[in-house]
């Protein structure tokens, strides 16, 4: 099959009709029922039936169609890193970061650095930990923070800063508290998502393991963000970032640190081969700046009486 074969069998099956297809792909319904056709001649498939005046995809067509399409979205990653290519320069940052710190650091970094830097613009994304690279490399972003990253012959890491775990919870689950807490303290408890992916995550579960730390995971997922927002709607405690925690407390939740600490670098990833550009150089220090501004309380929770209390645990 040619590309255009593919773009017009993708757009009939997915459109579900000759005329959809035409208008989606701006052209002629003669000439999609043309090439739709051929298509089928060609490939001596039937790929659409005529059933009550409707076009319905064969079996054949659906079984081809799984294949057409992973060609299509690679279609579409190319047209992407093309775009990207044309705006390669100083003045358009492609920023990956890991999804707890876009909810709070990354968008005070962005906003701090565009009323410096008005004329530079940005592209943001989130990534998980087995995404960093793939991104990189195919130019959706020039440069990636994350927990940890991944260790890659082709990717250099820049240390920012190091952070903390620390345990998120509502007032009433842990009464008098000290300025941090012992991980044997979850021993037993119904604790909230403990399953956390990446590095960060197994370490925390390789900590747990030493330490015969045993807990009754009352739900499981995959990102600190949202085992933060069950713990402040009272689902049970969890075991969270320091910059997810800080994004998140409200009146009547707060967190605390472990004694001993369990951290974690915040590294800056970047291809050995595509250094970071002048401005992504400035926003790097930036970032690292703002970093640590909320990790001393500056930049942290504004606005609620739960602030000082929750900044004295010393993270």
């Amino acid at each position: 099959m040619r590309l255009r074969q593919i773009e017009v069998f993708h757009a009939v099956y997915t459109t579900g009709s000759i005329s959809a297809a035409a208008r989606a792909l701006y052209v002629s319904q003669p000439s999609v029922s043309k090439v739709l056709h051929h298509t089928q001649s060609k490939l001596g498939l039937k790929l659409f039936a005529l059933v009550r005046g409707r076009l319905v995809a064969t079996d054949e067509a659906h079984a081809l169609f799984v294949e057409v399409n992973e060609i299509f979205e690679r279609l579409g990653s190319l047209q992407k890193t093309i775009s990207n290519i044309k705006n390669i320069g100083g003045g358009h940052i492609r920023l990956g970061v890991v999804p707890s710190l876009g909810l709070h650091v990354a968008p005070l970094a962005i906003a701090r650095f565009r009323r410096l830097h008005p004329e530079v613009t940005f592209d943001v994304q989130t990534l998980h930990h087995d995404e960093l690279f793939q991104a990189l490399y195919e130019r959706t972003c020039d440069i990636a923070i994350a927990y940890a990253p991944p260790l890659h012959p082709r990717m250099k890491r820049r240390l920012l800063k190091t952070a903390q775990m620390v345990l998120l919870f509502q007032h009433g689950d842990i009464p008098d508290v000290g300025d941090s807490v012992s991980l044997s303290l979850l021993d037993g408890r119904d604790v909230v998502g403990m399953t956390a992916s990446g590095p960060v995550g197994d370490a925390l579960a390789r900590e747990m393991a030493r330490r015969k730390v045993e807990v009754h995971e009352v739900v499981s997922n995959q990102t600190f963000y949202t085992a933060a927002a069950l713990t402040s709607h009272g689902a049970g405690i969890t075991v969270v970032d320091e910059f997810t925690a800080r994004a998140t407390v409200h009146h009547g939740v707060a967190f605390r640190p472990f004694a001993p600490p369990i951290r974690f670098n915040v590294d800056c990833v970047f291809l050995e081969d595509r250094r970071p550009s002048k401005a992504a150089e400035e926003f790097i220090s930036l970032f690292k700046s703002v970093i640590g501004e909320i990790q001393e309380g500056i930049g942290g929770p504004e606005n609620t009486d739960e602030s000082p209390a929750l900044l004295a645990g010393g993270i």
